[in-house]
């Protein structure tokens, strides 16, 4: 689910589409809901493999539609390559504080939701909603509410002092001016539970873990495509609900301002851990 938001409490709480950004003023209109399809119709086939109880059963395939999956297995050369490529592109990734307003083709932002909707998600609920805004007066509500929440967080000890000290080599602070420089933002949403048209809701399941991986693809393909974001999270962040109009099924996850860096813009020289530090390989017992 992606939304437009184009002006403060212009985009009414309503039902969710499927998965829809609604059109602004000299941009079509671009339909997100497209049907999952990886392969042509599956029928009941043996498996080969080491499986005494295969997916899907007959059972199974003969009640719910199943494709096969269209896999291309690469050399062992070749997927340690793709491997490297995209590790050392990682490796460049960077929370950026100083944006250019250089425009973002609304496009792009479509397409980051594209690629991170494809996460997985419990029982494939997809419970999440991003609401984008490049609108100037939208962007102002939003810095000046989460302005508001930082500095209570920062000067009026809602953070203690074990947190202050940890962010202390990143020299963060409530002054948050980068939420109206940067061309875009973007909310993620988290939908606590599944709103039906005819007002019957339904559980959705592990919603902060699909959430969360969502957001993960989401900055793998900002970065990707050559742009800087920032996860913000302004706690508490209620106001976003209010301030993008969206319904009580919604909570907000995270925030991303979304742009070009400014030129000659500066991050901290920070270490990331080993791969010893990160990884563990667990050895049969004795």
């Amino acid at each position: 689910m992606a939304e437009l938001v184009d002006a403060v409490g212009l985009k009414p709480a309503a039902a969710p589409a499927a998965c829809e950004f609604d059109s602004h003023p000299g941009h079509g209109s671009s339909a997100l809901s497209t049907p999952l399809q990886v392969g042509p119709p599956a029928t009941t086939v043996a498996v080969d493999g080491p499986y005494e109880y295969p997916y899907p059963s007959p059972e199974l395939a003969a009640a719910h539609p199943f494709v096969e999956y269209a896999f291309e297995r690469h050399s062992d050369e070749e997927m340690a390559e793709r491997a490297r490529a995209f590790r050392k592109e990682s490796e460049r990734r960077r929370s950026i504080r100083l944006f250019s307003p250089d425009p973002v083709p609304r496009e792009l932002v479509e397409e980051a939701v594209l690629a991170a909707s494809t996460a997985p998600s419990g029982a494939h609920k997809q419970p999440w909603t991003f609401v984008g805004t490049r609108d100037p007066a939208v962007k102002a509500a939003i810095r000046a509410a989460a302005e508001e929440e930082e500095r209570i967080n920062y000067l009026e000890n809602r953070m203690n002092d074990e947190w202050l000290e940890a962010l202390a080599p990143l020299g963060t602070d409530h002054h948050k001016e980068f939420l109206e420089v940067a061309p875009w933002i973007v909310v993620l949403f988290e939908q606590r539970f599944e709103q039906r048209p005819d007002g019957t809701t339904r559980k959705n399941y592990y919603v902060k873990e699909s959430t969360g991986i969502a957001a993960g693809m989401f900055i793998a393909a900002i970065h990707r495509m050559g742009l800087a974001t920032l996860t913000h999270t302004p706690t508490p962040m209620a106001f976003l609900r209010r301030l993008l109009g969206r319904p009580d099924n919604e909570r907000p996850f995270v925030m991303f301002p979304i742009g070009f860096p400014l030129h000659g813009a500066r991050v901290p020289d920070l270490r990331r851990k080993s791969l010893d530090e990160v990884f563990v390989e667990v050895d049969p017992p004795g």
